[in-house]
């Protein structure tokens, strides 16, 4: 795949993802969502369990897994459903974009290559200025951005 078309499949995955950094600063009740919501509706688990044709205990043992991060998507999403609540469901980039993270990793990976090299010319007494190592280390990076190799995430 080219540059360009690679550049907009990254571009497009960020702004579709964009939406999502505001809700990576909720925090999610200890409880779990279901429970929470349930509670400050005023619903009895044995309301919640007629709505989802389940046992009053059923619905317990689907906030405790919710809590404890064992519940299903298609669960929470059923269970949003009968609490009148559409589940959104994505991820949020620790680097605030996938472009951040490709160059962060693009950077790591040059690094590793320009200091390998750098040190082999050393051992050869044809030692680089830190200004040139940090040149050659962008420069790889911009190549290694810019040709997406699979060993990037390796």
């Amino acid at each position: 795949m080219n540059a360009a078309k690679q550049m907009l499949l990254i571009n497009q995955a960020d702004r579709k993802l964009q939406p999502f950094n505001a809700a990576g600063k909720v925090t999610v009740p200890p409880k779990g969502w279901i429970s929470t919501i349930r509670g400050a509706m005023k619903m009895s688990l044995s309301q919640m369990g007629k709505r989802l044709k389940i046992s009053p205990q059923s619905v317990k043992e689907l906030e405790e897994r919710e809590a404890s991060g064992t519940i299903t998507i298609n669960t929470l999403r059923q269970a949003g459903k009968v609490l009148n609540m559409k589940l959104i469901y994505g991820f949020v980039p620790m680097d605030k974009s996938i472009e951040k993270m490709i160059d962060k990793q693009a950077h790591k990976v040059a690094r590793d290559l320009v200091m390998r090299t750098s040190q082999n010319m050393k051992l050869e007494d044809q030692a680089t200025s830190q200004a040139q190592v940090r040149r050659s280390i962008e420069q790889k990076a911009l190549e290694i951005k810019m040709k997406m190799p699979k060993q990037l995430w390796d």
